[in-house]
């Protein structure tokens, strides 16, 4: 029997924060099958202290997917987890449920990934180098160049740089760079949004966007030169714009998304515009990966006072971006 349904996988993230919660809370309004990754002990755990019924079956693969079911793929612990508490002996565990999710949508088990927060610090407390999803994502599909996009009602903001210290934010924002970051988020506006003809937002590097060479050279040397060549070759690009103006409601008016320079130039306005309701994408895969906007929130882990509005805006984004 064919079926048009198809299976999203959910890795549920640090164990001890609010991933399995939030897993836990999630409804069954969903035009897809949700295989959450994670370990079934926690999860039954877990839903003892939330005091929820704990209800998910096994994952059967061979099985034909069914909209709105949810089931639990179990992976094992190193050391059961004590909720609310970092252990780096787990660390392995998370990773192992990034490589479960993604391996599937490469060989095409899943159509797409969710991915719940995980800590980062005690992933490199274990010993393994790892600076985020985004980039350990990009390692496993070979992927030379991922991008990070996070998108709320009204605004989309990508990342010419992701997760590295604010001094050499500099010496990374190259022509090449830059011309690669473009032209993938240009492209899959495209493909995977529907968007035919993109309209993109450049924020400068500096303030003022150097201020004609007076606070800072890179917009004339690099930014300016490539922005002017890849409009002859038909992308539809504004700027590059000081940034403390590119965020006003006339300049967003004009743009389907906003290219910031740097982690801490972009983020900040689009979390302070839709925290809790907005959605990590991550562009350039040869799968579709979407995630939650926010940490692993420790303290509330357990309490069944975590919101789940950004994960189910992330499963929600991930199916619209399947058809």
């Amino acid at each position: 029997m064919t079926t048009n349904v198809k299976r999203l996988a959910l890795s549920s993230g640090e164990p001890a924060g609010i991933g399995p919660d939030l897993c836990l809370q999630l409804s069954n309004n969903t035009s897809a099958e949700i295989v959450i990754i994670g370990n079934r002990e926690l999860f039954q755990q877990r839903a003892n202290e939330l005091g929820i019924k704990f209800n998910l079956t096994d994952y059967q693969a061979e099985q034909a997917p069914r909209a709105g079911h949810y089931c639990l793929l179990d992976i094992p612990l190193k050391h059961r987890c004590v909720t609310g508490k970092l252990d780096s002996h787990n660390a392995h565990y998370v990773l192992a449920m990034l490589e479960r999710a993604a391996q599937g949508c490469l060989d095409g088990e899943f159509a797409a990934m969710v991915t719940a927060p995980i800590h980062k610090g005690n992933i490199n407390n274990a010993g393994i180098p790892f600076t985020g999803h985004t980039e350990f994502l990009a390692k496993l599909c070979n992927t030379k160049t991922p991008v990070m996009m996070l998108a709320t009602e009204g605004l989309r903001v990508a990342l010419a740089t992701t997760h590295i210290p604010l001094h050499q934010v500099a010496e990374n924002i190259t022509t090449e760079t830059l011309e690669t970051v473009l032209t993938i988020l240009d492209e899959d506006l495209k493909s995977k949004f529907a968007i035919s003809s993109p309209r993109i937002l450049v924020c400068g590097l500096n303030p003022h966007a150097g201020e004609d060479g007076h606070l800072g050279s890179e917009e004339i040397e690099t930014i300016i030169p490539l922005l002017e060549k890849l409009r002859t070759q038909g992308m539809n690009l504004i700027g590059p714009l000081p940034a403390d103006t590119a965020f006003t409601p006339n300049h967003l008016a004009e743009a389907d998304a906003v290219l910031a320079m740097y982690h801490d130039q972009g983020l900040p306005v689009l979390k302070h515009m839709g925290f809790g309701n907005a959605v990590n994408i991550t562009l350039g895969l040869p799968i579709i990966r979407t995630s939650v906007d926010h940490g692993t929130a420790l303290e509330l882990a357990g309490t069944g006072r975590a919101d789940s509005g950004s994960l189910d805006i992330s499963i929600s984004t991930a199916i619209d971006m399947m058809h």
